[in-house]
């Protein structure tokens, strides 16, 4: 926990940003009966009915500081999707940096061994070489800023019936380029000192 505390309070550079990562899941749905579109004084009406339609992944990759985000959907979220987000970030998002230090929770896929698996062992080492893990704590997902993006974008995105993993896709980025556009950043305010006063039971007792 403090490790991550003190990361967020690091002050910004462009050679060595940090990044947080976390994914999430969205059923897709279609509509059975058509909805009823709006009247004056009558919203549009929806029909209980839906016909699950499969299941998509959310990749969130946010950098607090510069407010800058990019989110994937895919169709899965096993080792080999992670590591192919991992070298997008690298090679893509962040070509220049130095290192990249990536926050993000302790699940067994979010490590150095699922680019060994997904790539050559000469490419998941340079891959490994400019990245530092910094895994937040169990019961500790709060601490990532991924997550608390994600919940955005479950609030003002998602809260709906979508049909298909392309109309996810296409939502999602018109939300990303308008929240990016608005360089909504992020200003962590709870330090490694409050953590120590508010958190007190979580510290051993000497």
């Amino acid at each position: 926990m403090e490790n991550t505390l003190e990361l967020y309070h690091q002050p910004y550079d462009r050679e060595e940003p940090t990044v947080c990562m976390d994914e999430t899941t969205k059923q897709l749905t279609r509509e059975v009966i058509e909805p009823l579109p709006p009247e004056p004084g009558r919203p549009e009406r929806f029909d209980t009915l839906y016909q699950r339609n499969g299941v998509a992944t959310i990749f969130m990759l946010f950098e607090p500081l510069s407010g800058r985000r990019r989110v994937a959907v895919t169709e899965g979220k096993t080792r080999l999707d992670w590591a192919w987000q991992v070298r997008r970030l690298l090679d893509e998002d962040y070509p220049q940096a130095r290192k990249v230090h990536l926050v993000m929770d302790n699940l067994n896929t979010h490590g150095g061994a699922s680019l060994y698996q997904a790539f050559a062992p000469e490419e998941a080492r340079r891959l490994l070489s400019r990245l530092e893990f910094h895994y937040t704590p169990k019961h500790g997902s709060w601490l990532n800023v991924a997550e608390i993006e994600l919940s955005v974008l479950s609030r003002q995105c998602l809260d709906r019936r979508i049909p298909d993993g392309t109309t996810l896709a296409r939502e999602i980025e018109a939300w990303q380029n308008d929240r990016n556009n608005k360089a909504s950043k992020v200003k962590w305010q709870f330090k490694t000192k409050d953590a120590r006063v508010k958190l007190r039971r979580l510290y051993p007792t000497i």
